[in-house]
């Protein structure tokens, strides 16, 4: 027939019409494809809208990485998290997601009309639902980054905005009404076909699946908003099947090259550090000793104690910020370690390690060589410090006159980074992995909802999913026994709810190199219960589910600080005042409060120059300035 047939000219000379502009006015297209209905496919704007949403490495470079891993503290970037955005890059990600949000609504377009013309195949419908659950996570991507966003935009002449109750509402009816209809019965799909879905390959019941799941998590996030609206979707989306298994994860594979397909975390110039949150979470959680996880004489001989907190260099590292390990250069490798944390950061100096990146590839030095020098003045040299086979992740912010004085904090050859294969585009990029199904469960479960399985098996099940995709499933067992706590206060044990206290540790003096004790305490989160409990379940599952979603899904863990204020993030360092979060100070930076972390990306400018009408009603929906500070209606306020 000749509807089946692909007919590429047509198609090019479509989609160059439709997506040539590249700009706001993507908001007010209305695609007019009644005269090329036989030749267009639907398949074909479903595939443009998921290839582009894997953003190109000039999209990927400025949302994900600049944005998204910043605020979400599973990188160390001083964008948003010190209160700034910048206007080029919010306008090159608004306008690119104005594009996958044309396309997807094309998609749903072309089978109106094909069908009402009287086109059909029998896997049609389920490529329509297929199309309404891909829209529906642009959308959360859009409304979770900038907030109030037009629900019928992308495709009418005068969208409306919509206020981020309104969307979410939306979004979840739209995920529970496409699930519901999603054919199972419906056979495979042509192999033409197939081949255009680069997550499912069309397997409708994968789909289905991934609507259900995702509809958990978006419901998820109207826990403290709307808690009733919130239990329903989850509990119906719950009992339809969600991604349980890791052959189920929504995930695309990147490839080498400069196109939507290459690498989010490619950009050689993009260091991937290790975060201080994470760091913090990471070192001790789970108990198992590095000894055990590291066999190279020279990691094996820098593991420290369990009691050592490094040497302690005041003027040398800034101390104005609330991480708990604030002033310290640890000199060595940890006691025990989250076992995660060696799988996905090498340590620095093991070039034997086959995933140590040595990007920049034009100037590997900055990679290979570990000694640094800190200063006594701008002519005199303190001590030249030795980084290979140590482990620190330095606080963002800014550092002043202590940061001059240090030419260590900022080398890229003495700090954990990303492994290999996460930077250079072979990897596969996931968008959903069954462990969060697991951690939303749970989490669910702590809340009294009706779901499948108790708190306890769903937590354990979560860690157990991340622990095989990462490959170190050997270290399961002991892992989720243990009592030990991390550096800011949490441990594995489900039933382990003992809350933590100080305890002596020991540092070296940098500068007399004398050995002295301190009582260390451990970070108070502020935002979380008024920081009066580090180690609940709550707590616990947070935290897992932070560390299980890196690096893939930030703007996940983006969304749950803003939400519940978990995991602990520490207060980027004040050693000179950040313009951009003046409500930070020399009294208040040892407290977490709300006003200290980015809610939001503003609103491009371009959107107030060409749209101002929408972009008017955009603020007023918002319900604060049009700024990185104001929370959006889920999130916390105080």
């Amino acid at each position: 027939m000749k509807n089946n047939k692909y007919i590429k000219t047509g198609i090019l000379a479509l989609a160059l019409a439709l997506f040539s502009c590249g700009n706001f006015d993507e908001i007010n297209v209305n695609p007019n494809v009644s005269n090329n209905v036989e030749q267009v496919q639907i398949e074909y704007f479903i595939n443009s809208s998921i290839l582009g949403t894997q953003q190109n490495p000039h999209v990927a470079e400025r949302a994900f990485i600049l944005y998204w891993k910043a605020a979400g503290r599973m990188d160390r970037v001083n964008s948003l998290p010190i209160g700034t955005a910048n206007d080029g890059w919010s306008t090159d990600y608004y306008n690119s997601l104005a594009k996958w949000l044309t396309d997807i609504n094309t998609a749903i377009k072309v089978h109106k009309e094909k069908t009402s013309l009287g086109f059909s195949e029998n896997y049609y419908n389920n490529l329509l639902q297929v199309a309404r659950i891909w829209r529906v996570y642009l959308l959360s991507e859009a409304t979770d980054n900038f907030g109030p966003m037009p629900i019928n935009g992308f495709q009418d002449e005068n969208p409306k905005y919509n206020s981020v109750e309104e969307v979410y509402n939306y979004m979840l009816s739209e995920l529970k009404d496409a699930t519901s209809k999603m054919d199972l019965s419906v056979g495979k799909v042509p192999s033409k076909v197939a081949k255009l879905d680069l997550a499912y390959g069309y397997d409708f019941a994968k789909w289905k699946k991934y609507g259900s799941s995702l509809r958990m998590r978006l419901a998820m996030r109207l826990s403290e908003v709307a808690p009733s609206v919130a239990q329903n979707h989850f509990e119906e989306a719950v009992s339809t099947g969600y991604i349980a298994e890791l052959s189920d994860d929504f995930e695309v594979q990147e490839k080498p090259g400069w196109d939507d397909l290459t690498g989010v975390m490619s950009r050689e110039w993009n260091m991937q550090y290790l975060s201080p949150t994470l760091n913090n979470l990471y070192i001790g959680l789970g108990g198992i000793k590095s000894s055990t996880q590291l066999t190279k004489e020279k990691a094996v001989k820098n593991i420290k104690p369990a009691d050592w907190l490094g040497v302690r260099y005041e003027n040398h590292i800034a101390t104005k910020t609330n991480n708990p390990v604030a002033g310290y250069w640890f000199d060595g490798l940890p006691n025990a370690m989250d076992p995660r944390a060696y799988a996905l950061y090498p340590i620095p100096g093991d070039f034997e390690n086959e995933q140590f990146n040595l990007y920049p590839s034009w100037a590997t030095s900055q990679v290979t060589d570990t000694k640094r020098k800190l200063k006594k003045d701008d002519k005199e040299d303190l001590v030249e410090i030795e980084a290979a086979f140590t482990w620190n992740a330095h606080t963002l912010g800014s550092w002043g006159a202590k940061g001059s004085l240090n030419q260590v904090y900022s080398w890229p050859g003495v700090t954990p980074r990303l492994r290999n294969n996460l930077r250079n585009s072979t990897a596969k990029r996931l968008f959903f992995g069954a462990w969060e199904s697991y951690f939303l469960i749970a989490e669910a479960a702590v809340r009294g909802w009706n779901v499948p399985m108790t708190a306890q098996e769903a937590y354990e099940k979560g860690i157990k999913m991340n622990f095989t995709y990462w490959g170190v499933d050997g270290y399961y067992s002991s892992y989720i026994t243990s009592e030990d706590y991390n550096r800011v206060g949490t441990s594995v044990k489900w039933s382990h709810t003992s809350e933590p206290t100080s305890v002596v540790m020991r540092y070296k003096n940098g500068y007399t190199n004398a050995e002295e004790t301190t009582t260390y305490q451990y970070p108070v989160n502020h935002l979380y219960k008024n920081g009066t409990v580090r180690n609940d379940a709550l707590t616990k599952i947070i935290t897992q589910k932070f560390i299980a979603q890196v690096p893939w899904l930030p703007l996940e863990g983006w969304s749950d600080h803003r939400r519940l204020g978990l995991p602990f993030f520490e207060n980027p360092a004040i050693e000179n005042p950040l313009v951009g979060i003046p409500s930070l100070t020399d009294a208040n930076y040892m407290e977490s409060k709300v006003e200290f972390f980015p809610q939001r990306l503003p609103y491009p400018s371009s959107l107030k120059s060409n749209v101002p009408e929408g972009y008017k009603q955009a603020v007023e929906l918002l319900g604060g300035e049009d700024g990185v500070h104001t929370p959006l209606w889920w999130a916390k306020k105080k």
